[in-house]
């Protein structure tokens, strides 16, 4: 039986919209989807390695095929898990955060970079729960350890991005898919968010999943 997990993106929740309408869309077709809260009830104290950690736990025991969709953030921990694990078949990657610190922190500011380096805090905006939350700074030194060239587990990949992203530029996608074979980057007609192009990516994912949907239907 394969299981299908989905990771939110940063400083969201399993309660945003494209967690509820994948949860919906599965849950038509009678396939459990299972969304875990990455922010763990401690917000603050969020790293790479803590997600990646936390999802580990979410697997059944070998070999029992997982797939994984991710968006975002998400997307990135799915990119790293499906490196790390046989386990992973497959991974359905949505404008994954590839390079996000290299494109988060100049969006900072350099005077912002600093003072979060010194005093050990940003204050973030958490969009599921509406109001800025403290992030410590090991955020940021967890998430430097982690070096994407060493992504080379040859896992099936789809990667759907849109072209109009300012938060992670469709460049980030196209360079990885460029040194990977097994990756398939579909750009969409959208931004970071993706929202108005949920039927569109309903209609890849049934396609790269169509064979481990048969198998469970």
């Amino acid at each position: 039986m394969v299981s299908f997990i989905y990771l939110h993106g940063f400083a969201s929740s399993p309660q945003s919209k494209k967690a509820r309408a994948l949860g919906d869309r599965f849950s038509a077709l009678g396939i459990p989807l299972h969304a875990p809260d990455l922010n763990a009830g401690d917000f603050s104290h969020l790293t790479l390695s803590r997600q990646i950690a936390q999802v580990e736990m979410l697997f059944p025991p070998e070999p029992e095929p997982v797939i994984l969709i991710g968006s975002s953030f998400g997307g990135l921990t799915a990119a790293w898990l499906g490196d790390r694990h046989a386990q992973v078949q497959k991974l359905v990657l949505l404008a994954p955060a590839f390079g996000f610190l290299q494109h988060w922190l100049p969006r900072l500011g350099e005077a912002a970079v600093q003072h979060w380096q010194e005093t050990g805090l940003l204050s973030v905006y958490h969009y599921s729960q509406e109001r800025q939350l403290p992030l410590h700074y090991s955020f940021v030194t967890d998430a430097a350890q982690y070096e994407e060239a060493k992504l080379q587990r040859p896992v099936p990949t789809l990667i759907l991005h849109g072209i109009y992203d300012d938060t992670i530029p469709v460049t980030a996608s196209r360079d990885h898919a460029a040194h990977r074979p097994w990756t398939t980057l579909i750009e969409l007609d959208s931004d970071h968010a993706l929202v108005d192009v949920e039927a569109q990516i309903w209609s890849e994912i049934q396609s790269f999943l169509k064979s481990d949907f048969e198998c469970i239907s």
